[in-house]
């Protein structure tokens, strides 16, 4: 047999087909085979023996501020964050960059950027905002992996909400382009109302933040979107649904045929609202975390299988716009910094409550490749496909520090946590990116990310 690239010996494997003891040899940044003590050599060898190999995660739901915010987050940091955690590939949001990304010139400016910083893979969204309708064609046809819009108050000059008509039309228009639009579903006339209410009383808690974003408000958003995408063929993604009402209203679509997938994030599973109560504004986000009732039907949710896929959103800042100096509940940035987290919580929640391996590599990888038309290379441990692996300690606990977080701010809701498993490598189209739980590119071994368009899209000559 050749000479193998890298050989991964005697791990535990969660292949499609179930988990499996099995070594995977990989030419080429591909997997080229997986067998039972593979005879071939190799160039390099990793020996997993007792250790739990997982399709690399594909995160669809994070925030990177590059460019124009890089100060925030950037590809680098970001980048070697996402690896740190396990995930090989990462969705970058369109909205927290300047310019955001809106048209296909800012989309092919991020993906230099991306190409020439990235530590692992990366997907790029576009953006759904009043006027842009004459840019979602060249979008689509220049690689974006789908649209996002904001059924809320966005809180972004540069990216913001869409009005009904916008989203109808857009709707309409992303539909002929055969892409998804990803929502954040929250209605923007139920939470300024109520927030513009409690402003006015002074009322500022953490409790009075929460009563601001009901889940009434991500029901009836929800809802309204099933309605607009019904009228217009849609595809939809819902992101980071924090209620099982809403998850009811989407689980309703899909029995009736609709286009639709639903996430949640590894924040809204951990905590609840007593970390906002305790903790403040490092653990605001919107929607916000649940109380502890909510928290444990989402739980059951996932174990149920109803969510189709776990992500991060990460959203980080500087941290004095999480602490103002005339400090306001309402006015602190709202986001939750935590990418390198989520394949660890899901890991947790694995064990806590009994989900199989599988079904995880499914929610982080197999279904996310799927939906977004990447399933041809990423998202599942078989031959053929890119060589993109998370490895994994089951028995070693993984404390989280300001040390081993890679991000550009330390500030987190997740200091402290202690998952029961860790992340002790990752591989990225073959090549090892973390190995020992620490990050390489520091190391002399170079930036690894390639931008992932879906298959079949081409870029636009911009210069023509």
């Amino acid at each position: 047999m050749e000479q193998m690239d890298l050989i991964v010996r005697n791990g535990v494997v969660v292949l499609p087909t179930g988990v499996e003891q099995v070594d995977i040899g990989i030419k080429d940044g591909k997997i080229k085979v997986i067998t039972s003590e593979l005879a071939a050599s190799a160039r390099q060898e990793w020996n997993a023996a007792g250790q739990v190999v997982m399709p690399g995660m594909i995160d669809v739901h994070v925030h990177f501020s590059e460019p124009g915010r890089e100060h925030w987050e950037g590809f680098s940091t970001g980048s070697s964050m996402m690896a740190a955690g396990g995930c090989t590939t990462f969705f970058d949001m369109p909205l927290n960059g300047i310019p955001s990304t809106v048209n296909c010139e800012a989309l092919l400016d991020k993906a230099r950027l991306g190409n020439k910083k990235s530590v692992v893979d990366f997907g790029l969204w576009g953006g759904l905002v009043p006027g842009n309708e004459d840019d979602l064609a060249p979008l689509a046809k220049s690689g974006v992996i789908g649209f996002k819009a904001f059924l809320s108050t966005t809180g972004n000059k540069e990216f913001e909400a869409v009005d009904e008509m916008t989203l109808l039309s857009g709707m309409k228009q992303i539909a002929k382009l055969g892409k998804v639009l990803a929502l954040h579903a929250e209605s923007a006339a139920i939470t300024n109302w109520l927030k513009a209410e409690k402003e006015q009383a002074g009322c500022v808690s953490a409790d009075d933040y929460l009563a601001t974003r009901p889940i009434l408000a991500e029901v009836e958003a929800v809802e309204r979107a099933l309605y607009y995408a019904e009228i217009t063929g849609c595809a939809l993604h819902f992101v980071h649904i924090s209620s099982e009402a809403a998850v009811g209203k989407i689980e309703d679509a899909k029995s009736r045929g609709m286009n639709v997938t639903v996430e949640t994030c590894a924040h809204y599973l951990l905590f609840n609202h007593d970390a906002l109560r305790e903790r403040g504004s490092i653990a605001k986000c919107a929607p916000p975390l649940r109380e502890a009732s909510e928290q444990k039907k989402l739980i059951e949710l996932v174990a149920a299988g109803k969510f189709d896929m776990l992500t991060s959103d990460h959203s980080p800042c500087p941290y004095d716009m999480k602490d103002p100096k005339d400090f306001n509940l309402f006015q602190a940035w709202g986001g939750i910094s935590g990418g390198q987290f989520t394949l660890l919580a899901a890991l947790e929640l694995s064990q806590t409550n009994h989900i199989p391996l599988e079904q995880i590599a499914r929610m982080t990888a197999s279904a996310p490749a799927e939906r977004f038309d990447l399933a041809d290379r990423k998202g599942k441990i078989a031959v053929g496909m890119d060589a993109d692996l998370a490895i994994i300690d089951l028995d070693t606990p993984f404390t989280v520090t300001e040390d081993n977080y890679y991000a550009k701010h330390k500030q987190s809701l997740y200091m402290g946590h202690t998952f029961p498993s860790s992340i002790v490598g990752t591989i990225v189209r073959g090549k090892v990116v973390v190995q020992d739980g620490r990050v390489l590119e520091n190391e002399g071994i170079g930036k690894n990310g390639q931008w992932q368009k879906p298959e079949g899209t081409q870029l636009v000559d911009l210069m023509g």
